[in-house]
């Protein structure tokens, strides 16, 4: 078959090895169509009715005053990360590399070491989370078989003027603050 037949007249025909694709032309547009002058009064009647209902909080929504209020964090918020200690004072991270590998950010940086106690087999020489890269999903609370990491601080506010303070080390992890 090559070339349209008179029955496929006002249709587009392609043809694809053995398959034939019939497609409708397009529906012509009218004046007013191929201007969007409707269409662009309906949009700006959807804007400016969302507009007045947050003006006059039609919908009951509160408005806190941020800065100044906070709201409460829900029970199960995953704000920002902390190490736990052992009753030491040591971190009690096993550097088991299990946060890592379960992170999908890749934002999780351990350099494992040889634990002076004979009884631990390793522990954290650097540990670095870059919170620029993290997600927040808390899959690393999840793997971590020592319960070392938690994300049970309620801190949202993770913002500074360069991108090196937003990678938090070993000793800033383990200060743990604002934990529930």
């Amino acid at each position: 078959m090559e070339g349209p037949d008179a029955s496929c007249i006002g249709e587009y025909i392609y043809y694809r090895g053995d398959n034939i694709m019939l497609l409708k032309s397009p529906k012509k547009l009218s004046f007013w169509e191929r201007t969007y002058i409707v269409e662009i009064l309906k949009g700006l009647g959807v804007t400016i009715s969302h507009l007045l209902r947050s003006f006059w909080n039609m919908n009951g929504r509160p408005t806190v005053p941020y800065p100044d209020v906070k709201r409460k964090s829900p029970e199960r918020f995953r704000g920002r990360h902390r190490l736990m200690r052992r009753e030491d004072g040591s971190p009690r991270c096993v550097a088991c590399m299990c946060c890592p590998t379960a992170c999908p950010a890749d934002c999780i940086y351990i350099v494992a070491g040889e634990h002076p106690d004979p009884k631990i087999e390793k522990y954290p020489v650097s540990f670095e989370i870059d919170i620029l890269r993290c997600v927040f999903c808390g899959l690393c609370v999840e793997a971590c078989p020592v319960d070392a990491i938690r994300m049970d601080t309620g801190i949202y506010e993770m913002s500074d003027y360069t991108r090196r303070d937003l990678i938090y080390d070993k000793e800033y992890l383990l200060k743990g603050e604002g934990a529930k």
